[in-house]
């Protein structure tokens, strides 16, 4: 029956695939070739693995292949739904009771792990994508180990325990860094406040913090939460995570009282409520300025135009769940350049150390995931937070996630880090002070001032025109709308049309290669 359905795949348009996206397909079949059956594929929030995962599911269909897709939650359905749509695979049919789209007979079906459980019985499948795959649902994880199927794990984290056991095969298909560079994310600044004094707080067997103890102790510092938001978001569209369902609405009622419009997403949410408010939030003109979370926005959330996160959520172990909440602001967006992270948790402190591991590198292997969920982080005597030498971007630990510099090694202590830095124009790159390096920032200002016509995304072009002249997006302190700029050299200039050129080329090729399989 499947085959009868295949041609009817053929009019589906997917968006031109970003490197890292092509090179994971090719991990992706280059692992299938070696006898991996079960492969997971790690790539950050924002990187589109749903799109990756449905080309891979059309590629399956094509060959009159059956297919499903399993969402972590019942209301990441639609959600994956709608992406199916507007990449033409209309054709596909949705597990869940009385959903108007259910017919099983289709040979791309979406359900949720929930869903699954309830039938305790799976659709015909030869291919099996899981989305958030770090969240192990027993009904799947299972099935993957008996099924003739190919299954293929999705997630960010890929660190809970078990993993191992399910995938032979991780993909590491590109890192935080990697995105930011390419402007597919944006950077995160961070500013630490005041956050709740846990020392002598209870613990669960699990090694974290209870969460009654952090509700306790978190409530202490809401008025400051408020303060800040107020002083530093300027109502920018922002997330907050708090401990239990009761602080969020502490939360909720103290932004309401300071005049911004706030509102609750929890489990208590019903969906119906939940539709409304997403739908409300996800406009670029929404009214709803804060929504205020324990978990239920730490996974599946897409409103690229998010311009803060707030963590009021103190955690010990889990480093998936701090980098699972902080992504959630890193899309990117047109005129957005960076993504504000109020830290009233002390998180950005106790797990500074393994999320620029994360940031820079991903994983290897997936027991290094694991053992850093496993690790205690105890917190530091309260000490300064420590700036980048070249950029002066805080937190700095060994290598810094604004500008890349990374810390000498002990012996050339004598080199005065920070002091030199790279500066890539035309042919060998010269070193170059902090000073030359923002010269050629207000150049690339007064560039950008004189040839681009709009303003609202002038400040985003010139962050982007800086990173192809340099290779190195400029510190976040350097600001569009307060540099003086400066006549364009003869140099940045000709290093800007000749990126120019090059994408322009590069766009033609694939264009060309495009009219060709057409």
């Amino acid at each position: 029956m499947s085959e009868l359905f295949s041609t009817s795949y053929d009019g589906a348009n997917f968006p031109p695939m970003r490197p890292f996206q092509d090179e994971a397909h090719r991990m992706l079949r280059e692992g299938f070739a070696r006898g991996h059956k079960n492969q997971i594929i790690m790539a950050p929030t924002g990187a589109g693995k749903t799109v990756l995962a449905l080309r891979i599911i059309h590629e399956a269909l094509l060959k009159g292949k059956r297919a499903v897709f399993v969402c972590d939650r019942t209301v990441l359905i639609n959600q994956t739904s709608a992406v199916a749509d507007s990449l033409g695979m209309n054709l596909h049919g949705i597990i869940q009771a009385n959903h108007w789209r259910r017919d099983e007979k289709l040979p791309l079906q979406i359900a949720s792990a929930q869903t699954l459980a309830k039938r305790q019985f799976w659709p015909d499948a030869d291919v099996i994508v899981v989305d958030e795959s770090h969240v192990q649902h027993k009904v799947w994880t299972e099935y993957a180990k008996k099924t003739k199927a190919a299954v293929i794990g999705l997630s960010a984290t890929p660190f809970s325990k078990g993993l191992g056991k399910i995938f032979s095969n991780l993909i590491n298909a590109t890192t935080m860094r990697d995105l930011v560079d390419s402007g597919v994310l944006v950077p995160l600044r961070v500013l630490s406040g005041v956050k709740p004094d846990m020392k002598g707080a209870k613990t669960k067997s699990s090694g974290e913090w209870d969460e009654r103890e952090v509700e306790k102790r978190g409530r202490g510092i809401i008025g400051d939460v408020t303060l800040e938001w107020t002083r530093h978001a300027q109502n920018a569209k922002t997330i907050v995570f708090g401990a239990t369902i009761a602080h969020c609405d502490d939360l909720c009622r103290q932004f309401n009282e300071a005049g911004a419009l706030a509102m609750t997403y929890t489990s208590e949410t019903s969906d119906a409520e939940r539709a409304e408010i997403m739908k409300e939030f996800q406009s670029p003109d929404s009214a709803i300025r804060l929504l205020i979370s324990v978990e239920a926005l730490s996974k599946g959330l897409d409103v690229p135009d998010l311009g803060c996160v707030v963590d009021c959520r103190p955690l010990r172990k889990s480093l998936s769940t701090a980098i699972q909440m902080w992504g959630r602001g890193m899309r990117s967006a047109p005129g957005k350049t960076e993504c504000l992270l109020l830290d009233h948790s002390g998180n950005i402190q106790r797990f500074k150390k393994d999320y620029e591991e994360i940031y820079f590198n991903g994983l290897d292997k997936l027991d290094s995931g694991e053992k850093m969920d496993k690790k205690i982080r105890e917190d530091e005597e309260e000490k300064e937070t420590r700036a980048c030498p070249a950029c002066g971007y805080q937190p700095f630990y060994k290598r810094c996630m604004s500008c890349g510099y990374e810390k000498p090694a002990p012996e050339r202590a004598e080199n005065e880090a920070g002091e030199m830095v790279e500066l890539q124009i035309g042919g060998k790159a010269p070193k170059a002070s902090r000073e030359d390096k923002y010269t050629v920032w207000q150049e690339v200002c007064g560039y950008v001032r004189d040839t681009h016509k709009n303003p609202a995304t002038a400040k985003g072009r010139a962050y982007y025109l800086f990173k192809e002249v340099t290779g190195k997006f400029p510190p976040n302190f350097w600001r569009f709308d307060h540099t003086e700029p400066k006549p364009t050299s003869l140099a940045v200039f000709n290093k800007i049309r000749s990126r120019q050129i090059k994408w322009i080329k590069s766009r033609q090729k694939a264009e060309s290669v495009e009219r060709i399989q057409a």
